[in-house]
């Protein structure tokens, strides 16, 4: 089970990355409240590649604060990713970060439905040229499938730089 030095050791590599490639990271988090971001500025250092963060727990701060079209949530729900992929490029458009990840999710104990059980999280990464998005369903209560998105999203942005290498 992914645990909370997981998410640090991977939040290091990716500071490492961002650092030797002059990038910065913007983050749009929902359900994990911020996770990666704290993750991220607990490492000495982080200003240097971490221009900021964006909780966008409600549909409405989705909207507002990232510009992800209501009728996009409507239509497919905060869960998804089409959204996942409006806020990733929504983060990008309101920061002067050059990559962004995003996550949003369902984390339980409730709000579960047939088609998006429990620990249904959506991603997305973005560099301003490409967004790749993706769905995931983790198990475990609340906390672990938050820690468990934190480390997959950092794991997808790990990806992202990679190919940006080559």
């Amino acid at each position: 089970m992914a645990t909370d030095s997981v998410v640090h050791q991977l939040a290091v590599r990716a500071g490492n990355q961002l650092r030797e490639g002059r990038l910065m990271l913007a983050t749009a988090e929902s359900c994990t409240g911020g996770m990666v971001a704290a993750a991220i500025t607990d490492i000495s250092g982080s200003s240097g590649w971490f221009e900021r963060g964006f909780v966008t727990y409600s549909n409405q701060a989705k909207s507002e604060m990232i510009g992800v079209p209501p009728d996009l949530i409507e239509r497919h729900g905060a869960v998804s990713e089409s959204v996942a992929r409006a806020m990733a490029e929504g983060a990008l458009r309101n920061s002067r970060a050059q990559v962004s990840l995003a996550i949003t999710g369902i984390a339980g104990p409730g709000g579960g439905t047939p088609d998006k059980p429990v620990g249904t999280v959506s991603f997305a990464w973005s560099n301003r040229l490409h967004t790749s998005a993706e769905t995931r369903v983790f198990k475990g209560d609340r906390e672990q499938v938050r820690v468990q998105a934190a480390v997959h999203a950092l794991r997808g942005l790990l990806a992202l730089l990679d190919e940006k290498e080559r």
